[in-house]
């Protein structure tokens, strides 16, 4: 039977609106188990140092040091598969022994196809692309007291923060954690960045580490997560991230982005910090578009990372400790700034170096994200603010040694 025209169109308009609601399907979310693919030797990178394993050595010593204090047969996931602290640590040591050889080309190559297993990391769920930035230690003036010079109070943990590890509640809820604060016989959310700088009696709570020149500084000094504070007679303090007000991190850059008031070509940390001082009337208002809070502590040295351990200049990264493995070996490839004696961006040049994962950062959540650590000094600060860049982020793992017939 022949159908009607009407009835032939009405069938394609229901096979139209069916196409479209599965293309319209939003991808699916990036898991621990998707997060890292496994490749097979042939689909390996070309792995290099441009650096000549400079300063590799001491960072894997830290992620070393890090693993030696954990069980031994803790499982560690690399996207579908697990391994054991124990075989981690044997392949730091075993990459670390091959590094220090100096290796050429050629053999590095060999010896990973042969010996290694590699994992890449599958990207932002949308666009499945992995975005590089980069971040710093700065140097802020600063005192031990409240002065006209120094009127900003860089707050330690306050007495009334609780943090809850929400696994101990549920196994579906690993990896999660809340933050609060007692209110009665419950916990509610802690206040955000603007509650907490209107509370007059804030500092009696969280007692200040030191005293800086202005907002802006402070939250800079948030967004890097550790700092120096120099004081009036030559001391420096060196300033640590202790805990976070709980509240999700929102980028200011974006606001002004929106706002049309810097171009996304221009957005840096310093066309930031130079909009904000030129238009002090609008900081309180931008810098409270991302309530996160951060609290810091003194330590004897630093920077430390998440996995309470120095970082290294360039061989350090931040990723979202959920999806990736810590202290784990990767390999970056990705464009970086070159910083001109003038203190300006020259050019952007490919950089592909061996890194460990030894940090992590509020901003730096899901597959797609990696924060690059510059170090301190001039040139570290221009290059992390404004390294934006699109790479390759891979980790690699000594592979299992075969089972016995």
């Amino acid at each position: 039977m022949i159908r009607s025209r009407t009835s032939v169109l009405l069938t394609l308009a229901g096979l139209l609106a069916a196409t479209l609601l599965l293309t319209a399907c939003p991808p699916k979310p990036i898991t621990l188990g998707t997060a890292l693919e496994r490749l097979s030797p042939a689909d390996y990178p070309d792995f290099s140092d441009d650096a000549h394993y400079d300063r590799l050595a001491s960072a894997v010593e830290m992620s070393l040091r890090y693993l030696r204090k954990l069980p031994a047969e803790r499982a560690v996931t690399f996207g579908p598969d697990n391994y054991t602290v124990a075989h981690l640590i044997r392949s730091l040591e075993r990459f670390a022994a091959l590094a220090g050889e100096n290796p050429t080309a050629e053999r590095l190559n060999g010896v990973i196809r042969e010996r290694f297993r590699v994992y890449a990391a599958a990207g932002d769920a949308e666009t499945r692309k992995v975005l590089f930035t980069g971040y710093y230690e700065p140097l802020l003036q600063g005192s031990l007291s409240a002065s006209a010079d120094f009127p900003v109070a860089i707050n330690s943990r306050p007495a009334d923060l609780v943090e809850i590890d929400l696994s101990l509640f549920a196994d579906d809820l690993k990896g999660r954690r809340i933050v609060g604060r007692h209110a009665g016989r419950s916990v509610t959310p802690y206040p955000s960045r603007e509650q907490i700088r209107r509370q007059p009696d804030f500092e009696r709570l969280a007692p200040p580490v030191a005293w800086v020149r202005d907002e802006v500084d402070l939250a800079n000094l948030m967004i890097q997560g550790s700092g120096k504070v120099a004081l009036a007679n030559g001391r420096l303090l060196q300033i640590q991230f202790d805990a976070s007000n709980g509240h999700p991190f929102r980028s200011i850059g974006r606001l002004l982005i929106d706002q049309g008031k810097i171009s996304a070509e221009r957005i840096s940390m310093q066309t930031i910090r130079e909009y904000l001082r030129r238009h002090p009337s609008e900081t309180a208002a931008i810098l409270n578009h991302n309530p996160r809070y951060i609290f810091f502590r003194l330590a004897e040295s630093g920077p430390v990372g998440a996995l309470a351990v120095p970082i290294t200049p360039l061989r350090s990264i931040a990723v979202d400790r959920s999806l990736f493995p810590s202290a784990a070996l990767a390999f970056i490839s990705v464009p970086v700034p070159k910083v001109d004696a003038q203190g300006r961006i020259a050019r952007f040049e490919p950089r592909n170096a061996f890194v460990l994962a030894q940090d992590a950062g509020s901003a730096i959540t899901g597959a797609g994200r990696v924060d690059l650590f510059w170090g301190h000094g001039p040139e570290a600060e221009v290059a992390a603010g404004h390294m934006k860049n699109e790479g390759r982020l891979y980790f690699l793992v000594l592979a299992p040694e075969p089972s016995a017939p």
